[in-house]
């Protein structure tokens, strides 16, 4: 049995000892309506009472898996830092209800002259528990209980979705519902960014406009960004990192550390991360015909622009009544809305925009690709690709034969932010052209390299990688793409992924993939532009 050192005897036993008897005990604290398994809802309560004087001298909240010392470190707490207004002391006798707890300290403080003793009831600790289970079960779960299981369900169900893949905050849906007073729900996506992941139901078009003039406004200031926030008129969905110690992208994490949060927002409420009952339903509601909705128009929303959908849904309800078993909804996209948003924003889609994909090369540049991606040439086989079709953000060649044993692709991976980046700057320039590899030297030290180049539609020579020309690795990685693009007539590929940082790192599943960018490879010979030279740089003093 662990005891206490003899400098920690003595210490203890210079505190005055008071005429006292102390009630201690450690009892579960929590409440049966927890809608989730938390470690918190399960913690133990270790309650150390002055019985004499009426008051509490101690109290931990400690896990269950703690063993017996946890109970005398807060004793020890209660004699040298008691709560105010005790002072520091000792008592005379210790009263338990536990008898392994009872012999436990007898033999842990049998030098401090304490007698303890067995009672079987704690009055005083007994009451102070019953007034904690009451606080504890008068609160008010975050969710209805009956609701908690298949809100949490939906939620995890949206995530696996992953909306903000393929729909932009300004690209809004409406879900008609006409039940418990909400006529329609306007959906805003969050997440494209990577930065906040959730889903807005805003109870009006005009609170969505509001909120977003009202941000455009203050955008610099974050008293008026909060004033904004607080000023929705709105229910959401959220999604958290579970241990909020780690500062990640949620897109890189497993789905174990990802933790859903509901609420509702109000101008006259405020923030709150409850919902009641009808709100719970209506969440529901709208989660389910929004999950349909995702699965049935993927493709259609991946496109370019955002195309003019409508569709009807029959939404079963989890604890139906007599009267309403099932609720008729309809979602669909507002195309109009979305282009008012983005005008608000100052976005400038303008025709003078649009370039020739015959333009010709204008400029080499190195600032596509981040610098810390993960790069590989590889293939993929026909059935990854029609997969890779239908499920990301697709931009077609012309049409392939399935020939050999997959189509070639160079595959780069890197943050989700960062994917978002470069996916947008290929769209931006039009799309990709053409993937090449070209010699390039350094004239400082004569080394030389092959230079792995995109071409966009409108000209441009983008630098994704630099292979040393004498890198077996890579002679023989680019000996297999020359190959497998003259199976497929000089068709290809590039795949933009995102999970650099997680367990998915070279490795990226479908889930992690973003874009597929169809192109044609080019021999240097068709590039024409013979070795590229590093130029020095020039320093001055």
């Amino acid at each position: 049995m662990t005891s206490f050192n003899r400098s920690t005897s003595r210490r203890l036993k210079k505190l005055i000892q008071i005429p006292s008897i102390w009630e201690g005990d450690r009892r579960p604290l929590s409440s049966p309506v927890s809608s989730r398994d938390s470690q918190e809802s399960q913690g133990e309560c270790i309650l150390w009472v002055d019985g004499s004087q009426g008051i509490v001298r101690g109290m931990d909240m400690v896990s269950p898996d703690l063993g017996p010392e946890a109970i005398v470190r807060t004793l020890m707490r209660a004699m040298e830092h008691p709560h105010s207004p005790a002072k520091p002391a000792r008592p005379q006798r210790i009263v338990v209800k536990d008898r392994e707890i009872q012999f436990y300290l007898r033999g842990v403080l049998q030098d401090l002259d304490i007698a303890i003793d067995y009672a079987p009831e704690l009055p005083l600790i007994d009451e102070l528990f019953r007034s904690f289970a009451d606080i504890v079960d008068s609160q008010i779960p975050n969710l209805p209980p009956q609701y908690a299981k298949i809100l949490n369900e939906k939620a995890f169900a949206v995530w696996e979705a992953a909306p903000w893949d393929f729909l932009e905050e300004q690209q809004i849906l409406s879900i008609e519902i006409n039940k418990w007073d909400v006529g329609t729900l306007y959906v805003s996506v969050m997440g494209m960014l990577g930065m906040e992941y959730g889903v807005l139901l805003y109870r009006s078009e005009e609170s969505l406009k509001r909120f977003r003039a009202d941000i455009l406004e203050d955008e610099e200031s974050e008293q008026g960004l909060e004033a904004a926030f607080l000023k929705q008129d709105c229910l959401f969905l959220t999604f958290d990192q579970v241990d909020e110690d780690e500062d990640e992208d949620l897109a890189d994490l497993p789905l174990s550390e990802i933790e859903p949060t509901f609420g509702n927002i109000h101008p006259l409420e405020g923030l709150r991360s409850i919902l009641y009952e009808e709100e719970a339903l209506v969440v529901f509601v709208a989660l389910e015909s929004l999950i349909r909705f995702i699965r049935d128009y993927r493709h259609q929303l991946y496109e370019e622009d955002f195309p003019p959908i409508n569709r009807r849904y029959r939404i079963s309800l989890p604890h139906p009544d007599e009267t309403t078993k099932s609720v008729s909804v309809t979602v669909s996209t507002m195309p109009e809305l979305a282009a008012e948003l983005e005008e608000m924003a100052g976005f400038d889609f303008s025709d003078e925009d649009e370039l020739d994909e015959d333009t010709e090369i204008r400029t080499l540049r190195d600032d596509l690709i981040p610098e810390d991606s993960f790069l590989s040439l590889g293939v993929i086989s026909w059935e990854m690709l029609n997969s890779l079709r239908q499920e990301v953000n697709y931009h077609a060649g012309q049409e392939i034969q399935p020939v050999g044993d997959g189509l070639p692709v160079i595959l780069i991976q890197t943050s989700r932010p960062k994917a978002k980046t470069v996916i947008e700057n290929i769209q931006a320039a039009g799309g990709l052209k053409a993937i090449c590899f070209n010699p390039g030297a350094n004239p400082l030290d004569g080394e030389r390299y092959d230079l792995g180049l995109l071409q966009t539609k409108n000209g441009d020579l983008f630098l994704f990688g630099e292979f040393p020309e004498d890198d077996p690795t890579h002679v023989e990685a680019k000996k297999k793409w020359n190959q497998r693009c003259q199976q497929t007539n000089g068709y290809c590929g590039l795949i933009i992924a995102k999970g650099l940082t997680g367990a998915a790192r070279g490795n990226p599943g479908l889930k992690d993939m973003m874009a597929l960018f169809e192109a044609r490879s080019l021999s240097t010979q068709d590039l024409g532009i013979g070795t590229l030279q590093l130029m020095p740089q020039l320093e001055f003093e």
